[in-house]
């Protein structure tokens, strides 16, 4: 008997154990798409071309968008039920650190925050903050309007928050490996601190080159002329 009950006792520890890794797993990943990953290995899951994707900061890091409508799909048409509209995989030096993913308002219509978070929840686990308007990441902000996140999963290592899209009226997700998105902030601010410092000495050789171009092409135009006018 007590070896009975020391062998169940067993068995529903293996299955919360496993039960938590899963969901640990999951938390890396959305779909078949997994945090970390490279840009080629994403893009020949959406059956884009690398090529695709748009770079936004070359330095002090590399960070990369690449955007994808499911139902523009090039492999096969996505189901008609699926409530995905777009995808947006940003990248930090070829590593996958954020996915953001819009939902369709068809497909969430008549749907409340409760039953998204409990929809995510069936995947990531028990959410573990439904924040006000004014608490958790910080939001995006769209006409003026910020996006209110509604629940957030994880932990210090991954994060998934639920937004309230304002305008149009929509549900977000963001799925991040948070010491990825933290360099790819870091990079992004001091990228544009680097094209603000330059920005000045780029705007002289701008007007350098443009005045250099005139003075070729009039010197151009000058010895064709001069070598066949004919008063």
């Amino acid at each position: 008997m007590i070896s009975t009950i020391r062998t169940f006792a067993f068995c529903v520890c293996f299955i919360a154990l496993a039960s938590q890794a899963f969901v640990a797993q999951e938390a890396f990943r959305y779909r078949e798409f997994q945090l970390g990953s490279d840009l080629a290995s994403v893009a020949k899951l959406t059956g884009m071309a690398p090529s695709g994707a748009k770079v936004i900061h070359t330095r002090p890091a590399v960070i990369q968008n690449l955007e994808w409508r499911p139902r523009y799909r090039t492999s096969g048409a996505a189901p008609v039920t699926d409530p995905v509209d777009m995808m947006l995989f940003r990248f930090y030096d070829n590593q996958l650190f954020t996915i953001v993913v819009d939902y369709d308002r068809r497909r969430t219509e008549g749907m409340s925050p409760a039953d998204m978070i409990a929809a995510i929840s069936a995947t990531y686990g028990p959410v573990s903050q439904v924040p006000s308007r004014h608490i958790g990441p910080t939001p995006t902000v769209k006409y003026g309007i910020p996006d209110a996140p509604i629940g957030v999963w994880g932990n210090t290592e991954h994060s998934i928050t639920l937004f309230r899209v304002s305008y149009p009226e929509a549900f977000r997700l963001v799925v991040a490996l948070t010491r990825l998105e933290t360099l790819a902030s870091t990079a992004s601010g001091a990228a544009v601190q680097l094209d603000s410092d330059e920005a000045p000495q780029r705007e002289i050789d701008r007007k350098q080159k443009e005045a250099s171009d005139v003075a070729a092409a009039l010197e151009k135009a000058k010895t064709e002329n001069k070598a066949q006018f004919k008063p």
